[in-house]
């Protein structure tokens, strides 16, 4: 079992991408959610995984993670998650000795920019990229299945204004 502890922020412009060094294209979906815990599959272009990510310790969480077969994963995304798919394209830019990932969301969330960083424990420092905007760790309206559910809502695509002022 893995213990995850990650910050999320928005960001404040484009300059992250000149630091890019990989990136990939995922789809997940939201299989399950229970007790502040969820199960997801997720799919890129190498390989798929089902992830259970168990309820929320402070800024961390335990997370368990399984590789499956590639065309199990799509079969779930169309036959069990169809309603609730992320696409996403995460961007990985080193910072500082960490790795931040920015993923650039499409689809029903497009338009979305959100950075992450893991962290080893809850109190490790890490320096903060210029580029990087205001925290939204534990904001539930940045959650991913928050962000789905009021964009459904709302039948269009969401702005980041939008969802700063919806209240939490």
């Amino acid at each position: 079992m893995r213990f995850e502890v990650e910050r999320k922020f928005l960001v404040s412009d484009d300059r992250w991408r000149a630091g890019v060094v990989s990136q990939r294209r995922l789809t997940d979906g939201l299989i399950g959610q229970f007790d502040m815990g969820k199960v997801r599959v997720r799919l890129d272009e190498g390989r798929a995984w089902l992830t259970v990510k168990g309820a929320r310790v402070g800024l961390g969480r335990p997370e368990f993670e399984y590789e499956i077969p590639r065309a199990d994963a799509a079969a779930m995304l169309g036959l069990v998650c169809d309603t609730c798919l992320i696409e996403k394209t995460r961007h990985c830019v080193p910072h500082a000795g960490h790795v931040w990932e920015i993923d650039v969301y499409d689809g029903t969330l497009a338009g979305m920019i959100l950075a992450e960083v893991e962290l080893e424990h809850e109190e490790q420092p890490f320096e903060r990229p210029d580029w990087l905007g205001p925290e939204v760790t534990g904001d539930l309206r940045f959650r991913q299945s928050s962000l789905l559910r009021r964009s459904g809502q709302a039948g269009r695509l969401l702005t980041v204004e939008e969802v700063l002022s919806a209240p939490m």
